[in-house]
């Protein structure tokens, strides 16, 4: 157990540095079982100590020199992974120490980087390590900020955002630094959070987009830290309500924040597609980010830009309509630059037409603008493209349930969570629901949204002949949803994101997709039975029949196929006749009917029976 110790003690100024190398690997290469925890403190003190005697007058006294720094970081980042280890180096004295190996070694850039990961490690091992790094003494947030505002680099971002990111955690031993990071520098100065994170972002977008090793990475980790100041500092400064009052997500803002909203919708916008997982990170840090900021008056233009329909939305570019279903599809195959979707058209829509490209040919088209505009000038800003972040939403939305329940697929089924599990290591509910969240924030907020929603989901050539819930496109896929048992979250979410696109309204939602499909969702709502046939808000009448005047069946939501009528000879009828007597004779004769309840002995009194 004290091998490591003795042979690391052993050594001295003098020592050949192939065995300072030698030794500084042999503990970084240690199992987490070969050194006790005693003497995992030791030596972790012993090398920070030797470290800071190399960069003082007593340089001649220490084991180690400016070379064996990298080494020797490497070494106590090791023994920091348990937590006898990580405890010893979260103490206000070693964290400083470590910060200072930061700066020293700003030349070596791998030291300087292991200096910054063995104190990233004992901020996430122990929960006191991120109080003690803001505290005046350590001056850890501080340095933290200024390494992101300098930082050019994918990995020095990835560092200083994990920093600041485990550093405001928890809104309660943090306050006071979340306050000093928003609050310190007003918006337009360079130094003004939001905005530093912004252009952070544009930076890493445009890594991601030539493929920049850990720039996705660094994106993940600085998005965890803009959701952080996000949720946490609208708390902080708000007034209207008690300190006793729980807040969520969406319920306070502070317009000292608003910068960061551009720069979110705007990698929203040109974050390329994953693979095998098409909804990841950083894509989903990003909406997470998004669902905590309001659609407020000072913000409703940036939500939905100024190249809007009449109701506030986004109109896409009207794709040339087609009755050849095979011959818009290989239109589209054969052309990179089709338009986007027609406002009337929809991926649900009958066999007859073929509306919009499919999500993925979007997906890609968007990709390769991204990277033309950006090849194009150092900064996004130069684009002037309209972000629509409601049809990038349902994009996403389609493919991502499209790749985790391909076909007619039942959310439930196995498969779904083993696709989950290997791939992303979370569930369907983590990673979906907080996309449904976000376009029902866009739905509540906006009618032009609701419509356009409504249009791409719930067209008004839906093909009913078949039951809704099994089909193989998005409407499927989400009513399947509103039944699941293993996606509780999410079966909610999409819930809620259905009522709000039915301008939150009951009878519209039943009569669009059929009271049996949303009537566990409604009764959960304390809405008990089956509500009356509605008008939505939006001016757009609930369907009670298809485009072709067939009546749609109110629960099922599908067209209600005309029963053919019976064919009966007389003799045929007459024996059907004498049955339905004898039947109500004996019931009569029983006393379960009485005598002037009798259907026959009625008509038979009345002359309608011979």
């Amino acid at each position: 157990m004290s091998a490591f110790l003795n042979a690391y003690t052993a050594l001295s100024p003098a020592s050949p540095r192939a065995d300072v190398a030698r030794v500084l690997q042999s503990i970084t290469n240690a199992l987490p079982l070969q050194i006790d925890d005693a003497k995992r403190r030791d030596l972790v003190q012993t090398i920070i100590d030797d470290l800071t005697r190399s960069n003082a007058n007593g340089a001649n006294k220490s084991r180690l020199t400016a070379k064996d720094a990298a080494p020797a970081l490497q070494a106590i980042k090791s023994l920091g992974k348990n937590p006898a280890g990580s405890e010893l180096i979260a103490s206000a004295g070693n964290l400083s120490s470590l910060l200072s190996f930061a700066r020293i070694y700003k030349d070596d850039i791998e030291a300087s980087n292991e200096a910054l990961r063995c104190v990233a490690n004992a901020m996430l091992l122990v929960d006191q390590a991120r109080t003690t790094f803001i505290q005046k003494q350590v001056g850890g947030g501080d340095f933290a900020l200024e390494l992101l505002e300098k930082s050019n680099t994918p990995e020095r971002v990835f560092l200083a955002s994990r920093l600041l990111f485990l550093s405001t955690v928890s809104i309660f031993s943090a306050s006071d630094f979340i306050k000093s990071l928003v609050e310190a520098k007003p918006p337009g100065h360079p130094a003004n959070v939001p905005e530093m994170i912004g252009g952070k972002l544009d930076v890493l977008t445009r890594a991601i987009l030539i493929g920049t090793k850990f720039a996705r990475e660094a994106m993940t980790d600085l998005l965890k830290f803009t959701f952080n100041l996000l949720l946490h500092y609208p708390k902080l400064v708000d007034q209207s309500s008690t300190k006793n009052e729980a807040k969520v997500i969406g319920d306070c803002w502070s317009d000292r924040l608003d910068g960061i909203l551009p720069y979110l919708l705007r990698t929203f916008s040109t974050l390329p597609p994953s693979f095998p997982a098409p909804l990841a990170a950083p894509m989903t840090h990003v909406i997470h980010s998004l669902i905590t900021i309001p659609v407020s008056a000072s913000l409703r233009s940036v939500w939905f830009p100024r190249t809007t329909n009449s109701r506030g939305s986004p109109v896409p570019p009207k794709l040339p309509s087609s009755s050849d279903t095979t011959a818009s599809s290989k239109a589209s195959r054969s052309s990179t630059n089709s338009n986007s979707s027609s406002q009337t058209g929809s991926p649900t829509s009958g066999p007859s037409k073929d509306p919009k490209p499919g999500a993925f040919d979007r997906a890609w088209s968007a990709l390769a603008a991204g990277r033309r505009s950006l090849s194009r000038s150092s900064s996004p800003h130069a684009s002037n493209v309209p972000i629509d972040v409601l049809l990038r939403s349902y994009d996403l939305l389609d493919v991502s349930l499209n790749h985790y329940m391909p076909g007619n697929v039942e959310p439930d089924d196995v498969t779904v969570r083993e696709k989950c599990r290997s791939e992303t290591d979370q569930t369907l509910d983590d990673i979906m629901t907080p996309l449904a969240v976000l376009i029902t924030k866009l739905c509540q907020a906006d009618e032009g949204s609701r419509m356009r929603m409504r249009e791409w989901i719930l067209p008004e050539d839906l093909d009913r002949t078949s039951p809704l819930e099994g089909r193989a496109d998005l409407l499927g896929r989400l009513l399947r949803l509103l039944s699941s048992v293993h996606h509780a979250k999410l079966k909610n979410a999409v819930g809620e994101m259905l009522f709000a696109v039915c301008d939150s309204d009951a009878s519209t939602l039943s009569s669009y997709v059929g009271y049996g499909n949303v009537a566990g969702f409604l009764f959960n709502k304390g809405i008990m039975s089956a509500p009356p046939p509605a008008r939505g808000s939006s001016g757009a009448s609930a369907p009670t029949s298809t485009a072709s005047g067939v009546p749609i069946n109110p629960i099922t939501g599908i067209a209600e196929k005309p029963s053919a009528p019976i064919e009966m000879s007389d003799e045929e009828k007459e024996r059907e006749a004498e049955k339905l007597f004898v039947l109500f004779d004996r019931l009569e004769k029983s006393g379960a009917l009485p005598k002037e309840s009798n259907p026959i002995r009625k008509a038979i009194q009345e002359g309608k029976l011979g």
